[in-house]
C-alpha cells in the first residue's frame, strides 16, 4: 500500500481527521484519538501502525513483516506495525485499519459518538 492509498483509505472512514506529526508521519484520528499511523520505517515499505484486539495482537505480533508497534506496544497497548515484506496484503491492511477505527470509535464516550454521528461528513 502506498502512502497515498493509505491516506485515501483512512480519509474514506467516517469522522476522521488527519495531522502530520511525529517526524512526518500521517496520523489519522477519530474523535481526537489515533487509529492509524503511516510512516516510521527505514525500508521501502510504508510503515502502517494500527490498534488491534488482544487476540489480533497475539496472532499478528510474530508474523513476518509485522511487529508490536514501537513505543505503543512497549506501554502495554495492543498496536501492530506493518513494517516490511511480506507483511499483510493491501486488503488485509485495509481490514485491520477499519477494525482499528471501529475499536477506537467504540472507546469514545457515548456522548462523543452521538455528536460525531450527528455531524457526519
Amino acid at each position: 500500500m502506498t502512502r497515498d492509498e493509505f491516506n485515501d483509505f483512512c480519509k474514506s472512514l467516517p469522522h476522521t481527521t488527519h495531522v502530520v506529526q511525529w517526524g512526518g508521519a500521517d496520523v489519522w484520528k477519530v474523535g481526537g484519538k489515533v487509529f492509524a499511523i503511516g510512516g516510521w520505517t527505514k525500508t521501502d515499505t510504508l510503515g502502517i501502525t494500527f490498534k488491534t484486539s488482544e487476540i489480533g495482537y497475539e496472532v499478528l505480533k510474530d508474523q513476518p513483516g509485522l511487529r508490536p508497534a514501537p513505543y505503543l506496544a512497549s506501554r502495554g497497548m495492543k498496536w501492530i506495525q506493518h513494517f516490511d515484506e511480506p507483511g499483510l496484503d493491501d486488503d488485509d491492511l485495509r481490514s485491520h485499519i477499519e477494525s482499528s477505527h471501529r475499536i477506537v470509535f467504540k472507546g469514545l464516550t457515548k456522548k462523543l459518538q452521538r455528536e460525531l454521528t450527528l455531524h457526519q461528513k
